[in-house]
């Protein structure tokens, strides 16, 4: 059976069709304002092109930046009321602080605080305000809103908090969606309670999303099951995807980096992903991003969850180049660049018309190009590459030379020879390398919790238990699954012989 990858970028939508471990066709389109145009030209594009029939495809798994996009474009967003649980504690900085000031006015509806939460054991800070939280929700009812997010004081080690403000909120608030933070974050308060308050706001626009996608697909006359790609690299089922569209935010990069293992067949290596505005450089470990065990700013907001650790440079094929070479980005012509390129008739200089008059790839009309002076080519292009020399060097974590992945449709200024590197890759596909990660993802589970009065080997089975089960309503075939990732760690400042598990396990799609 034949399984359909697409990514949707902020530029581009690609769509690859691949059977096994071989990619039988590829399109790169425009992505469209409404997604559900995009979405719908590739896949047509693509059935066209190889000739495919609706009846052989067995899954759809579809990559998008819209989620993360309308953070930092401050569009489509919806007011959020915002309940905290930590009275008397933590009233000094509210929901909201430290966020961008066009944001706010974006995303806050309402801000509550009310009395409980948790300590680090799990015990009782003190009673949960129930009359408190009831207020607040007839409150943010009377208002309008309809999306809220809860957050308790160490909810990710004991969630009773949570669950029971959800089950007063629901009663008051019939129809409202409502984001748990111990779902999303770790145990950082801020952090955890601005990742949910960014999934609460974005939850209709999933939902629109979703629908698009899926109707996208059904004028296709594809019938197959569709998922979503998230930051880790595995899938979720679309209304998943509805519910936790965060988890969507860097799954563009991470499909980059996991259709760059599969198609060069290297499992730890470094990626640079080069687009038309950004290059996105990050590790493959074991064939996964490796992840951020720091805090990550998404749209000027400080949040700490399942992330990829990746850094962004402005370099990308349409940033602008300064007609004397002494300035490089950040700005870029991004999509415009087919426009703007000089190569193209336009009147700007960017990264690809210098590319071009070095030789590097042949796009546009090289003659417009022949005036530029070798010597301003050969330092701008000197300079680009020590900017990729310099990122992958602050992504290391040990010395020594790495073997460098090249991908994505600006991978030509990557030089051949980068310091640092062992080797400079150049796979098949690159360009789409995105929607070969997308096509390929498998389902996971993944558990990071505290365990008490348990031995090691007892907490690790229940937390991979848990994590196997969770891979199987992500969609993961039985008999499919293995961990890929797991570590644990004693706490000693806790009773009961505590420990913290975390652990991951992925299997194939279920057919």
């Amino acid at each position: 059976m034949s399984r359909i990858g697409i990514d949707v970028g902020g530029t581009h939508t690609d769509a690859v069709l691949i059977d096994g471990s071989r990619v039988l066709g590829a399109v790169k389109t425009g992505t469209t304002a409404d997604v559900l145009s995009g979405v719908r030209t590739a896949l047509s594009k693509l059935l066209d092109q190889t000739g495919c029939e609706r009846s052989a495809i067995s899954a759809v798994v579809i990559g998008t930046t819209h989620f993360t996009n309308a953070v930092i474009e401050r569009r489509a967003l919806e007011k959020v009321g915002a309940l905290r649980i930590g009275l008397p504690a933590s009233a000094s900085v509210p929901p909201f602080s430290a966020w961008p000031s066009d944001l706010v006015a974006e995303v806050r509806g309402q801000a509550h605080m009310v009395a409980g939460g948790h300590e680090y054991d799990g015990r009782p800070i003190v009673d949960l305000d129930r009359v408190a939280i009831r207020d607040a929700a007839r409150r943010m009812a009377d208002a309008g809103l309809q999306s809220v997010a809860i957050t308790s004081v160490f909810s990710p080690l004991t969630n009773a908090f949570e669950k029971e403000a959800e089950e007063i909120i629901a009663a008051e608030m019939p129809g409202a969606s409502i984001t748990l933070s111990h779902q999303l974050g770790r145990i950082g308060l801020l952090e955890r309670e601005n990742v949910a308050v960014l999934n609460a706001s974005l939850q209709q626009l999933a939902r629109k999303t979703v629908a698009a996608f899926g109707e996208a697909m059904r004028e296709s006359g594809i019938e197959a099951p569709f998922f979503l790609t998230q930051n880790d690299g595995t899938i979720m089922p679309a209304t998943m995807a509805m519910r936790y569209p965060v988890w969507c935010f860097a799954s563009g990069p991470t499909n980059s980096m996991r259709g760059a293992a599969f198609l060069s067949g290297l499992e730890d290596a470094v990626v640079v992903d080069v687009g038309g505005t950004t290059s996105d450089i990050g590790y493959l470990t074991s064939g996964f991003p490796r992840e951020a065990n720091s805090a990550v700013d998404i749209g000027g907001v400080r949040t700490l969850f399942r992330m990829p650790d990746l850094l962004s440079i402005a370099l990308g094929g349409g940033t602008e180049i300064s007609t004397d070479g002494a300035r490089i980005g950040p700005k870029s012509v991004g999509f415009r660049l087919v426009e703007k390129g000089l190569v193209f008739g336009g009147d700007t200089l960017t990264s690809t018309d210098i590319a071009c008059a070095a030789g590097r790839i042949d796009l546009g009309d090289r003659s417009l190009v022949k005036h530029l002076a070798p010597e301003l080519v050969a330092r701008t292009l000197e300079r680009m590459g020590n900017m990729i020399a310099e990122g992958v060097d602050r992504m290391k974590t040990e010395a020594g030379d790495v073997k460098l992945l090249a991908v994505g449709g600006g991978s030509f200024l990557i030089p051949d020879h980068v310091e640092g590197c062992a080797e400079v890759i150049r796979v098949e596909h690159h360009a789409v390398a995105n929607a070969v990660g997308a096509a390929i993802a498998q389902a996971s589970g993944e558990v990071d919790q505290i365990f008490s009065n348990l031995s090691r080997e007892q907490a690790i089975h229940t937390a991979r238990e848990d994590a196997e089960g969770r891979a199987l309503a992500a969609g993961a075939a039985p008999g499919s699954l293995k961990v890929v990732d797991m570590e644990d760690m004693p706490l000693s400042y806790l009773p009961g012989d505590a420990r913290r598990v975390r652990i991951r396990v992925v299997g194939e799609i279920a057919a």
